[in-house]
This record gives C-alpha cells, structure tokens and sequence, in this order.
C-alpha cells in the first residue's frame, strides 16, 4: 500500500503508470469520461490523515429529479463532445459540474473503461485536484458533493453479490452509510486496489452493476 504522504501523487503515478489499460471497443457506444478528482488538504496534528486534512476524493450525488439515474452517486463526468479527447470532456465536465478549473497537467493516470449495461463505455481519468480547490456545484447536475478520504477507501472493504441476471457479481461499496455501485463503484474500486493498494492488474470488466441501472 501506497503512503499518505508528501509523496503521495507521485506513488499514485507510478501505480497507475504501472498498470497496463485497458480500453474497450466503442462498438456504437456513447462514449463518456469520468474525473476521479483527489484533493488534500494541510493536516491538523500529527500525520496526513489527521481529522480535518488528509487526501481525499470528490464524489457526487445526482439530483433526486433527474429523467435517469436520479439520487445515484457519480463522478464529475458525461458525454464527449465531437472532436473532444476523453481529457477534454472529463476537464469540461469537472469545470461545468462543479466548478473547478484543471488543465493537462493535473493528470495523475487513467483507469480501465468501463461498459454498462445502459449503453456507454466510460474512461476515467485521475487527476490531482491540490489543496481543497473551492466548489461551485451546479445544481441541476449535482445535488450534493461530498469528499471522502483515500484511506477510509483503503478501509472499506467492498462486497460481490452473485445475481441471477449476471455471471458477474454486483459490487457494492460500502462508504458511510451508503453502498456505491457500478459505474462508479467499479471505478473507485480500481483506484483503491491498482492505484492504492499497488495490486497492478486488477480489472473491472468482471464488475456487474445493479439490475436497476440497466436502463
């Protein structure tokens, strides 16, 4: 496991350099890119992870009156434009969605793409957000936006529930009180396991979503 300290984008770097991508076939998918924004913050006491600092990530909640996916958990992210690089849209959509302005720079790597089941392959992109960037979050895109520290997702430990629709388990990922699924759920726990916890090579493709995300 990675430590959570000065050095921290850095190791993140070099996991997610390590670890081979793996892309998927449009195949006449919509194609979209997610952000995984990681932000810090100076600590308070001893250590990075002290209470009130430490390296967290931004996870979104969905409008309740949404026409799809209402009150879902979500990362910054939506479709990519005509002549946008996934870069372009997960920058655009971080931008839009919550206000924070990145460039190329911030990239940290980039994770496995991810199809659902409703008709999307989705790229996500790692980018290093700095020190607790102020938010602006769009109210008809995002309900609420929370910020979730890496190590209480290095301490969550995430569930696989076989179903009968699916030879591959849902995954459910336990944060708070609240179970994040795929898309999202499989995207963080990639981080967790290939960016975190440096196990290089684990994949998502074998990752299910909940059969009401389906449609």
């Amino acid at each position: 496991m990675i430590r959570f300290d000065d050095n921290l984008r850095g190791a993140l770097a070099a996991n997610l350099d390590a670890h081979e991508r793996r892309g998927q076939p449009l195949e006449g998918r919509r194609h979209a890119a997610v952000a995984v924004v990681l932000v810090d913050s100076a600590p308070k006491g001893d250590g990075a992870l002290a209470e009130g600092g430490g390296a967290a990530f931004l996870l979104c909640l969905r409008p309740l009156r949404m026409s799809r996916h209402a009150g879902q958990y979500a990362l910054p992210g939506g479709r990519i434009d005509a002549g946008e690089t996934p870069l372009d849209a997960a920058l655009r959509e971080l931008k839009e969605e919550l206000g924070i302005c990145l460039g190329p720079e911030s990239v940290v790597g980039w994770l496995d793409d991810y199809v659902t089941r409703s008709g999307y392959l989705i790229t996500p992109v790692v980018l290093w957000g700095g020190s607790d960037p102020a938010l602006r979050p769009a109210p008809d895109e995002v309900h609420a936006v929370y910020r979730i520290s890496l190590q209480t997702l290095v301490d969550t430990e995430p569930r696989f529930i076989p179903i009968p629709q699916s030879d591959r388990p849902v995954l459910q990922l336990p944060l708070g009180n609240e179970l994040v699924h795929a898309p999202t759920g499989a995207v963080l726990w990639q981080l967790r396991q290939v960016g975190l916890l440096g196990h290089i090579g684990e994949r998502v493709d074998g990752i299910e979503e909940p059969v009401f995300a389906w449609t």
